[in-house]
């Protein structure tokens, strides 16, 4: 990018200046629920190898900002708040590709905002650390915790961060769409039905996991997974949960992970696993039987 400063402060861009950036998305949530504290909504992300690649190129040329696909108003907002903070003029073609499910939990639309604040403010030369990116986010919607890598707890409602809890060795996701898609703002908007023991349930399990994924404790990631997966049910119930946890149990993998807003239930399988090669046969034939719609995911690890 070749920048000068104005008299005034403000950048002049070159035209076809561009910034490129990405970010992965996640399988729903390890664990998502309520704290004690009032109104402490949390979740803790499983990142995987599925990302949105955003462009943006400068052109003082056009009348405006330009983006690719036009249904992405989300991402068109996040670049004209990132130009704005940067004092750049708001022309330029932004481009968002993603191979992220829209709808199904995978945090597809976060996705897409971190990697445009990225592309956009490496276009214009603008800083743009976590706490700031977090900052223009929390001005457009509830957010998962994917501009952080590794696993972390994460405050998705008011958008901050609350806690890095590190890596896990990779594993296999065997995912069940269940069908149609879920609003994740107006997921949001729902009254949480858990009571106070319910608070108390999810704070221990939330010490248990960041316990969990420091030791490297898949097993005990999957047991906790799998418990998240059924107290969801009584805000956002998933219909194949009981068939699913049955092939977890006949397989003996780790666990079920739960896309808790969206529509998304997996099998959680260890990679390292001496029986890999047979239990994910057996479990994508078990998961074939209940839906048509499986598909493979792997998780990423930042070691």
């Amino acid at each position: 990018m070749s920048t000068y400063p104005t008299p005034g402060g403000a950048p002049v861009l070159s035209r076809g200046a561009t910034g490129v950036s990405t970010c992965f998305g996640t399988f729903g949530e390890l664990l998502q629920g309520r704290l004690p504290a009032p109104d402490e909504d949390f979740l803790v992300t499983l990142p995987v190898a599925r990302w949105t690649m955003a462009s943006y190129r400068v052109d003082t040329a056009l009348p405006g900002l330009e983006v690719r696909p036009g249904h992405k108003g989300k991402a068109r907002r996040m670049a004209a708040m990132v130009l704005a903070a940067a004092g750049a003029p708001a022309s330029g073609v932004l481009t968002v590709e993603s191979n992220l499910p829209e709808g199904k939990g995978m945090a597809s639309s976060s996705a897409d905002l971190v990697a445009t604040a990225r592309a956009v403010a490496n276009a214009v030369g603008l800083e743009l650390p976590p706490a700031r990116l977090e900052e223009l986010l929390r001005r457009i919607e509830p957010t998962d915790g994917v501009l952080y890598p590794g696993v972390v707890a994460f405050d998705h409602r008011r958008v901050r961060l609350r806690a890095v809890l590190g890596s896990l060795p990779t594993m296999t996701i065997v995912g069940l769409d269940e069908g149609g898609t879920v609003d994740t703002v107006a997921f949001n908007r729902l009254d949480k039905p858990f009571t106070a023991g319910d608070r108390r349930e999810y704070a221990r399990l939330l010490a248990r996991l960041s316990t969990a994924v420091d030791r490297r404790d898949l097993a005990a990631v999957g047991a906790i997974a799998t418990r998240s997966a059924e107290m969801n049910q009584a805000l956002w119930p998933k219909r194949t949960l009981p068939e699913v946890l049955r092939v977890c149990e006949e397989t003996g993998a780790l666990g079920v992970v739960a896309a808790h807003s969206g529509t998304m239930l997996g099998v959680l399988l260890d990679t390292a696993d001496p029986d890999y090669v047979e239990r994910i046969a057996a479990t994508v034939r078990a998961c074939s039987r209940i839906t048509p719609r499986v598909s493979l995911f792997r998780s990423l690890s930042f070691d």
